[in-house]
């Protein structure tokens, strides 16, 4: 289980634009369950994956997994049963080098390199075999340098790194937000597959309200670091992406 605990978060203390976003802020998510997260800019949802990643600092209050503490750990440390794939399809893989290198230096994360090859050849069937699995016929360019790719191709290799070596846990910070809407429904259901395949828990924060109210076992509506709606299972199910816009808009006009 993934805890936060009494989370407090302030940003640029003791100027004038200080401002808490997170006061006391707790949430559980259980093992095996895959949580999207909605909500308008400003209120949470990054900061929220961010905390939980390590990349930003708390005031006050705990991050727990399995009942031990993270929060002193160094995010690279956390990154050792943790993936994360980005909004931007250039970010997480190296675009100066090749799909092969770039699965290779994912396929050895949290090991030493020493002075071996960086690519492993006995691996390289292993690669293909996961990249077919994609079915974007991207098995036949392992020595393509990533920055030739298109966005939804960086992408999908992007999660695949992510998940390559075991994990506990796949954070998504609007992964498809860049990318136009064929190839984000794409994305979106090898996401769900792997997602499901490697039994993994997962976080999703996405503005698109179809995906969230389709993908996933749990919704989190958040406002000013707080959640406004928490539905999972059946009551997640029924759900509608029209339910959704009404809460969304209503909150909104609140603001």
């Amino acid at each position: 289980m993934l805890e936060l605990q009494d989370i407090t978060k302030v940003y640029n203390a003791g100027t004038v634009t200080e401002q808490c976003l997170f006061h006391h802020f707790s949430l559980s998510v259980e093992d095996g369950q895959f949580v999207t997260i909605v909500g308008g800019n400003g209120s949470g949802k990054t900061s929220l994956l961010n905390i939980i990643c390590g990349s930003i600092p708390i005031e006050s209050g705990d991050v727990l997994v399995g009942g031990r503490s993270i929060s002193r750990m160094k995010d690279y440390q956390r990154y050792a049963s943790m993936g994360r794939v980005y909004q931007a399809p250039s970010a997480g893989t190296a675009p100066n080098l090749t799909m092969l290198e770039n699965l290779a230096l994912a396929d050895n994360k949290g090991r030493p390199f020493g002075l071996r090859r960086g690519v492993d050849r006995s691996r390289v069937d292993f690669y293909r075999a996961q990249l077919q699995s994609l079915g974007l016929g991207l098995e036949d360019k392992l020595n393509v340098k990533m920055g030739a790719l298109s966005g939804g191709q960086r992408q999908a290799v992007a999660l695949l790194m992510a998940t390559m070596t075991p994990l506990q846990f796949l954070i998504l910070d609007e992964h498809t937000a860049a990318l136009d809407p064929k190839t984000a429904e794409i994305i979106m259901a090898l996401t769900d597959k792997v997602v499901r395949e490697k039994h993994l828990t997962a976080m999703m924060v996405t503005h698109n309200l179809r995906h969230a109210a389709v993908y996933g076992d749990r919704i989190l509506m958040m406002r000013q670091g707080q959640v406004v709606l928490d539905r999972a299972g059946a009551e997640k199910a029924a759900l509608s992406m029209e339910d959704l816009l009404a809460m969304f808009n209503q909150l909104s006009l609140a603001d």
